[in-house]
């Protein structure tokens, strides 16, 4: 006999119930009632027969009187493998999961308005046994008229049922009277389907088909109102994630890991079923990047399933008004979620731009904006991440090239990037993307926020895999213009044509796909950049946003949400307050410093004997990104031009980028000489930036022109001991890297005292990571105290990577061990850690319960003689640290907080301060959420994976 598991190995279970809304339907009535009534007759399952036959497909028909006017009509089904059921030969629900069961409002298959009345209506269903001997098929069908209930159509022996696919067998007029009668397998709730009772299948007719997330359950701007249009059918037209706006206004979306369609939108204020989308019939798809450019629909394939990476172009070549042709332009060498990406038109209207993460390899270029001589470029030996995530992907890492339309010409633009999976430009011409973080590196000190990167010609904005990556502030790299936090960048567009208020047309906004957000990023001239502030603009749960554009016919915002074939769906943002929306005229601040540097990079990519006559007085310009244009100018210029010029530079910030540009490019024999033009600048007249610059460009003529020579060595040694530790978190981990480096006496002891000071894990971790690779300078006693760190450790929090890295980090510093070492360490390298709860209180005395009204007058009057370093310590020893995250460090529960004396007053400040539960932002509310066994959990959502 078999055993009630076997029995539910391989079966085909398939639960239905169709809700039909009919104006009459012939049927007994209740004695006593003129309303027709639910019928009690439960569904019976339904097979060709005992046993089921494995691998077996079965075609089942059920034919309803059609006489009747119908008003509504829905389905729900379940099924354990494969299931695909159609109404009036229409395909409503392919399931193949049974413990979930689908639905499907199908009225309008049903309700012909305008129409005659058919004589008939038909459920069709193709079902699957993949394996096993047991199978069946349950339906239930319920009918409603204007005037009440009608008897429910349940499986039973009256259905008809074959095992051969015959053209035509699931439409209304196929004659099905050859097939075989079904046969009842089982009444519900007994055999293999006892899970399945009375109880449960009235319980499954209250669930609803997954559709996209409702407008109701988004959290957008005042003023705002959110549409969803349509709600994209998984199993047919896949999870759409790009979006492009084509010729008459309609939109062009891709599947990720399908095909392209055609979408026609309603009018603003109009019904949200009338959306129209059709499929493109052209053999491409997969699509992560979109244009219509050129009379072309250009196409970046991301490689999912079928259609090689590259660029395409996809043209109508008979004029018939339909696409026809496909042309694979260029083929990229990378595939996946960091492979190519988007393809923008130039601001020109000549050329493109494309897009590509760092798991594309460089493609081959015909000219470069960026010096080719990028490396890695670590003082230090870099690691590779714990869990192997990009490990062997070296520098550029992402790029940005510029191409011409027939993609033959491909120009390098810009590098260093991440992940960034869409760009988009300014009214000035301004090229911005936004770069994706490294989430599993989250609490390390090489942690890197999203960060919205305004990508000037020749840029290097410094990603490097694993612990590598370069912080913001070295100056061979460019900063970000805004830092945003955790999360999933994916696609991004400034407001331009929207009919939305002044603020938000000339906003740039950002989609994040784990953390279900759209931020407004307000930009404004910063020197020859940029800087700003952001807002959450929208935001739900779940809303994994994956592209968006503004359409310029209607001036709504379209998005999308879907990807990693989520449910997906389109929406539509149009304004209905009460501010103007007329368009705004553009901001002119800054644009002589822009010019300025558009004037240097007319050198980059080439040799001009002009080059280094008009970008040299520019190396000491106070604006950084003026000095990097003019920098990589001269790099581009044959090193012996100017190298004489460099070494003999005597302003500190024009010798130090000098100086900089000379280790990126010159001979290795320029090292002494290199050496010695940055002993002449005196440390103690720089600027803390400036201090940084110096010791990464000592770090770069090691890296790149060779070692020093002892003498050079103690030299250097000499001249940084004394200064080490210094005032400033970034100073005293680059002061730590080059002592460490050097192998400098007093390093371990020095460096040891600054761990023990250090008030956040990230910068205890810097100096760890550091010393790993010191073996000058260390006493018994330290070297306990360093690996009594790792203890401590096991109860710090981080991304998926964070352990691993302690893990590592020990692993190697022990391998710099001797055999002596090893044995008199023996305890502390083999103790294990106390788990201990997290710090909840802070490790301070009260002092006394201030009010806002007693310290307002103090803050509002004006600070000054404030110290920051002290400030940072009091922020950790508040235990603030644990929740928020200013200056890249602390944790992601509460807000962070790097640039929220921008965004509120200090009295605002202040009361948040002392009285947190005042006001607690939508962000960090909690939310319920109700699992299928009934159970609530509530917590905040951080991130959608």
């Amino acid at each position: 006999m078999r055993t009630f598991a076997k029995c539910l190995v391989g079966s085909v279970i398939a639960l239905l119930s169709v809700t039909v809304v009919a104006a009459w339907y012939q049927s007994p009535k209740k004695q006593g009632s003129d309303k027709p009534s639910r019928s009690e007759t439960n569904p019976k399952w339904i097979w060709l027969g005992k046993p089921a036959v494995p691998g077996q497909t079965l075609y089942f028909r059920k034919t309803i009187p059609g006489r009747l006017a119908i008003i509504s009509a829905r389905i729900y089904g379940t099924c354990d493998d494969v299931m695909t059921v159609f109404i009036n030969g229409k395909e409503v629900i392919r399931s193949d999961r049974w413990q979930t069961p689908a639905s499907k409002d199908v009225t309008d298959l049903m309700r012909v308005r305008g129409q005659p009345r058919p004589k008939r209506h038909v459920i069709a269903v193709k079902a699957v046994n993949r394996h096993g001997p047991v199978a069946g098929l349950l339906i239930r069908l319920d009918l409603e008229s204007p005037r009440g209930e009608l008897p429910s159509v349940v499986s039973d022996a009256s259905w008809r049922v074959t095992d051969q696919e015959v053209p035509g067998w699931n439409q209304i007029d196929f004659d099905d009277r050859s097939w075989k009668r079904a046969i009842v397998v089982g009444t519900i709730g007994d055999g293999p389907w006892r899970s399945i009772t009375p109880r449960s299948l009235l319980a499954a007719a209250k669930l609803r088909e997954p559709t996209a997330t409702p407008p109701e359950r988004l959290t957008v701007r005042d003023g705002f109102r959110v549409e969803l249009l349509y709600s994209v059918p998984k199993e047919k037209q896949g999870s759409w994630v790009n979006l492009c706006v084509a010729p008459g206004g309609q939109l062009i979306a891709s599947d990720q890991y399908g095909a392209l369609y055609r979408v026609t939108p309603p009018p603003v204020g109009g019904r949200a079923e009338d959306t129209r989308v059709e499929r493109i019939p052209v053999e491409i798809g997969e699509a992560q990047g979109l244009l219509w450019a050129f009379d072309s629909l250009y196409v970046v394939v991301n490689r999912g399933q079928k259609y090689a990476s590259g660029l395409y172009r996809v043209q109508d070549t008979d004029g018939d008004g339909e696409l026809d042709t496909v042309r694979l332009l260029r083929r990229l060498d990378g595939g996946g979620e960091h492979g190519p990406h988007a393809v923008l038109l130039a601001p020109d209207g000549k050329s493109l731009f494309v897009l590509c993460g760092n798991h594309t390899n460089l493609t081959r270029i015909d000219a470069s904006r960026v010096p080719r001589v990028w490396q890695e470029d670590q003082l230090l030996p870099r690691m590779w991440d714990a869990r192997g995530h990009a490990r062997g992907r070296l520098a550029p890492g992402g790029w940005i090239a510029r191409v011409d339309p027939e993609g033959k010409h491909w120009e390098l633009f810009s590098i260093g990037y991440r992940n960034q999976y869409d760009a988009t430009f300014n009214r000035d011409g301004e090229l911005f993307t936004y770069d994706a973080d490294m989430e599993w590196d989250m609490n390390t000190p090489w942690y890197r926020p999203t960060r919205v990167c305004h990508a000037v010609s020749g840029s290097e904005f410094g990603w490097r895999s694993g612990t590598g990556k370069w912080p913001p502030y070295y100056p061979d790299s460019l900063p970000p213009a805004v830092e945003i936090g955790p999360g999933s960048p994916t696609g991004i567009t400034f407001g331009y044509g929207a009919r939305f208020p002044a603020k938000y047309q000339e906003a740039l906004f950002l989609c994040d796909w784990s953390y279900g957000k759209l931020y407004a990023v307000h930009l404004k001239p910063k020197g020859a950049s940029y800087g700003g502030e952001f807002e959450e603009f929208l935001s739900g749960a779940p809303l994994p946003l994956t592209d968006i554009v503004v359409h310029p016919g209607d001036g709504a915002m379209y998005f999308t949400i879907g990807g990693r074939r989520t449910k997906s769906g389109l929406y539509r943002i149009v304004y209905v307050g009460n501010e103007p929306t007329t368009p705004v005229r553009r901001d002119a601040n800054g644009s002589k410093l822009r010019a300025l540097r558009h004037r240097l990079e007319r050198f980059h990519g080439q040799k001009d004997p002009r080059a280094v006559e008009e970008a040299w007085p520019f190396l000491g310009h106070p604006d950084r990104f003026i000095r990097f244009a003019a920098r990589t100018a001269i790099e581009h210029q044959p090193v012996s031009t100017w190298q004489q010029r460099a070494l003999a530079e005597r302003h500190p910030q024009a010798a130090l980028t000098a100086l900089l540009a000379l280790t990126r490019v010159g001979p290795k024999e320029a090292r002494s000489q290199v050496l010695d033009a940055l002993a002449r600048i005196d440390w103690g007249q720089l600027t803390y930036w400036q201090k940084l610059a110096m010791l990464r460009v000592y770090a770069l003529a090691f890296i790149r022109l060779g070692p020093p020579t002892e003498q050079e060595r103690n030299a250097v040694i000499q001249r940084f001991d004394p200064v080490y530790p210094s005032n400033g978190r970034e100073l005293n981990s680059e002061l730590c890297r080059v002592l460490v480096y050097l192998q400098a006496p007093s390093a371990a002891e020095k460096t040891m005292t600054l761990l023990r000071q250090a008030p956040t894990q990230e910068e205890q971790m810097d100096y760890v990571l550091c010393l790993r690779n010191l073996t000058a300078g260390w006493t018994l006693e330290l070297r306990r105290e360093y690996f009594r760190w790792f203890l401590k450790a096991a109860n710090y929090k981080g991304g998926a990577s964070f352990s691993g890295f302690v893990r590592n980090i020990k692993a190697e510093a022990v391998s710099h061990l001797s055999e002596e070492e090893k044995a008199e360490l023996h305890d502390i390298l083999t103790a294990k850690p106390t788990r201990q709860t997290p710090i909840t209180q802070p490790q301070r005395p009260f002092v006394k319960k201030w009010t806002v009204a007693e310290l307002a007058p103090i803050v509002e009057n004006g600070l000054k003689g404030r110290d920051y370093d002290r400030g940072r310590a009091m922020f950790a020893a508040a235990t603030c640290f644990a929740c928020h995250r200013f200056a890249n460090e602390g944790g992601a529960i509460g807000p962070d907080l790097t640039g929220v004396a921008g965004r509120f007053s200090p009295r605002d400040l202040l009361e948040s301060i002392i009285e947190p539960n005042k006001v607690i932002s939508d962000q960090y509310a909690a939310v319920i959420l109700e699992l299928n066994d009934g159970r609530l959990i509530t917590g905040r959502i951080v991130n959608l994976n």
